[in-house]
Order: structure tokens, then sequence, then C-alpha cells
């Protein structure tokens, strides 16, 4: 199953991924939150080989049980949170593959402007983070 085409690939993101940014509070940080900007794709149990294909052919990443409202669910998903791998692995391979639908073109394009922003530092910043906050707020979910 590790016979993946792009084209395939943008489809199914198109249909069952999500690109975010998660704001969690934590205390240990600099400004008392987190920022995780984020690349998921979920798929139920029966379909799991999807995930693990996804993971071998970008060579990043995790595929775990999502959390859900029960501990019956068995939805999975693959997840990309690293900035470097976001940066140098995902992205790029979503602006050579444009993916279709809308909602992913401009979900991906404002995470990408919320990882610059933290490349630069901003989220260590009042500023910043309202900037990343401001762009998180326009999501399409």
């Amino acid at each position: 199953m590790t016979n993946l085409q792009a084209q395939w690939i943008v489809g199914f993101t198109d249909g069952e991924g999500h690109f975010g940014v998660a704001i969690n509070k934590n205390e240990q940080m600099t400004m008392g939150c987190q920022v995780q900007p984020e690349f998921n794709v979920t798929q139920h149990y029966r379909d799991i080989k999807l995930l693990y294909a996804l993971k071998d052919y970008f060579g990043c990443g995790v595929v775990r049980k999502n959390k859900g409202k029960n501990d019956e669910s068995k939805v999975f998903c693959y997840r990309v949170r690293s900035r470097d791998h976001l940066n140098n692995i995902i992205l790029p391979f979503f602006e050579k593959h444009q993916l279709k639908s809308t909602k992913q073109q401009i979900n991906s394009r404002k995470v990408k402007k919320v990882l610059r922003l933290m490349d630069s530092g901003a989220h260590l910043t009042d500023e910043g983070l309202d900037q990343i906050r401001a762009i998180r707020s326009k999501l399409y979910l």
C-alpha cells in the first residue's frame, strides 16, 4: 500500500484531511500557552492501512487513535505537528501538488503563515500570539 500517487494523496486530503492550529494552555511555556500547527487525516480503523501508507510516503508523522468523546471510538488519524516536517515536507508537497478544495487551500496557506510567524519567534510575544489567534480564527473547520 506504499505505492501512493501524489494526486491520490491530494484528493484524499481534500476529503479527509485537515490543516489546523491548536493553541493550548501550558504554564511551562513562555507565553503560558503552546501553539501547535498540524496536518492530519482521519479514518475509521478499518482503513488504518491508508494512514500508515501516508506516514510511509511522507516519512514523518504518527498514526494514533483519534481522541474522541468515548474510548470506544475506532477513528484514527495520521498527524504531523513537527514544524520542521510541516515546513519542509508537508507544505512543499501541497504547494507542488495543489489541493483542489478551497477550504484546504485556504487552511494550508494559513498554517504556513502561522509557521512563518513561529519561525520568526512571534509566538513568544503578545503581538505575535494575537496575530496567530487572528489567523486561527479564520480557519475553516
